[in-house]
């Protein structure tokens, strides 16, 4: 193992989701002005805006490991909003616990002898592989069972039918704005 190492959000990932978000709330503004809704478009736009601003901030976590431990930060400009990210020594991760998701899957959080608190493992990570082998050789957790909580298969096809709904986006405010719409 390096004696340091950094992992970032996949981004296969990173651009599935805010291609999601872009297409789902990009035409909120246009069909607002189009019907002549009583929600401002400009209001759509700002808020379109700060919610993608804060989207971006959660997708550039990274997780750093070194002799020391583990931590996952985030940009100085995402921690000035909250988002502080948190670190462990390795001597103080005591185990690594299951939990299943409401979809189905299983997440896994390092339980801290220190503190009654558990902390949730990054499973989005580019080389999540070699973060999980970083883990068991600095702790001595059996890892083998432990997978990422999503398969680049799944996002890729999250990822095309968001393409598809961008088109069906770009149809639907070209074909509302050729009509007049009376409230």
């Amino acid at each position: 193992m390096p004696p340091s190492d950094s992992f970032k959000i996949s981004p296969l990932i990173q651009l599935t989701l805010l291609s999601l978000y872009i297409a789902l709330v990009i035409p909120l503004p246009f069909l607002s002005e189009l019907t002549q809704s009583s929600v401002s478009p400009t209001l759509l736009w700002v808020g379109a805006l700060i919610g993608g601003t804060v989207l971006y901030g959660v997708l550039s976590e990274k997780v750093e490991v070194d002799e020391a431990g583990i931590a996952v930060t985030y940009p100085a400009w995402v921690r000035a909003f909250g988002r502080q990210g948190w670190a462990l020594k390795w001597s103080e991760i005591t185990a690594l616990k299951p939990r299943s998701t409401g979809q189905g899957g299983i997440v896994y959080y390092f339980l801290n002898k220190a503190e009654d608190r558990a902390y949730l493992l990054p499973m989005r990570v580019v080389g999540f592989a070699r973060l999980v082998r970083y883990v068991e050789a600095k702790t001595e957790i059996d890892m083998r069972d432990v997978k990422p909580l999503s398969q680049p298969w799944m996002y890729l096809i999250l990822l095309g039918l968001t393409a598809m709904l961008l088109l069906v986006d770009i149809w639907a405010i070209a074909t509302a704005s050729t009509f007049n719409f009376v409230a």
